[in-house]
């Protein structure tokens, strides 16, 4: 498909996407044949998971045609494919960001691509703050729903068929048979799985107290610089889509502490054992076909 422009003189998002869909595609299944069932979003400082999938293949972001690559800490920026028992998965051990300086287009450039591989169900995880009173530096916390504060969207601009429809319906944009099984699996595990509403903001900078109160008054138990877009991406494209954050930090004028991402990564590393655990579990049952 060639480039063409709007009435405008403006390229439109899909026909900017779709090209670079296929070359990256055709890229990875040369590498990898094999499709993934189920793709993986591991944000910061949680890209170990993807170290205990068997039979590993690592492509770095840098080598797949279109694929934007991260420079924040605890991204590492690769694509790791790999089996959970029998079932093919393929993670994404970091993320891009709007922040950086990226176009919405590239943001969501890895999602769109994983399901594009073959992935019909996606998990997408974060760091984030807790801003919501039931929370504390080191929970995990299901994500039940989004703010979307960004300013931006993925579907703006002329709608490709290929990808989705133009109005994709939101209302259950975080899968429920998935959400409850996620929390039965932390119940078996032993400890509670929080759940609650995710706030994505443009960031880099960390929330004032004033937008932290404004944010707990919309809904808001978290806050962070990822997901939604990514989120909104794959429903477009049809796919079920979990969602987890891992509470870093409480934000911005719940202690008084200045907020640095030196926490966000220290405190990702001292929970990954249960976050690895709960990602394992949940893995394992979508392998065994024991959520509808």
């Amino acid at each position: 498909m060639g480039l063409k422009h709007s009435a405008l003189g403006v390229m439109t998002t899909y026909e900017l996407q779709m090209p670079r869909l296929e070359r990256a595609r055709d890229t990875i299944q040369k590498l990898h044949g094999t499709a993934p069932k189920v793709g993986l979003v591991l944000g910061s400082g949680l890209g170990a998971y993807a170290d205990t999938l068997a039979s590993k293949k690592i492509v770095p972001f840098a080598d797949v045609p279109g694929m934007a690559v991260s420079k924040v800490v605890g991204h590492a920026g690769n694509f790791v494919f790999g089996n959970v028992g029998d079932m093919h998965a393929v993670a994404m051990q970091g993320r891009v960001h709007l922040y950086e300086g990226h176009p919405v287009a590239d943001v969501v450039f890895g999602i769109r691509l994983m399901i594009s591989l073959g992935a019909k169900t996606v998990i997408i995880t974060n760091a984030a703050g807790g801003c919501g009173q039931q929370l504390s530096a080191g929970d995990l916390m299901l994500i039940d729903d989004h703010l979307n504060l960004t300013g931006q969207n993925p579907l703006v601009g002329a709608n490709e068929p290929d990808l989705g429809v133009r109005f994709p319906d939101m209302t259950r944009a975080y899968d429920p048979a998935l959400g409850t099984y996620a929390m039965d699996v932390a119940k078996k595990q032993g400890f509670t799985l929080k759940r609650g509403v995710y706030a994505g903001l443009l960031g880099p900078t960390y929330e004032t107290p004033a937008e932290v109160r404004m944010l707990r008054g919309l809904g808001a138990h978290a806050v962070g610089m990822s997901t939604v877009l990514e989120v909104i991406a794959a429903r477009h494209m049809g796919a079920r889509v979990l969602g987890f954050s891992c509470i870093t930090n409480l934000a911005a004028g719940m202690t008084g502490e200045t907020l640095s991402h030196d926490e966000v990564t220290e405190t990702a590393e001292r929970v990954k054992g249960q976050f690895t655990s709960l990602l394992h579990g949940v893995l394992t049952g979508i392998a065994a076909n024991e959520v509808k």
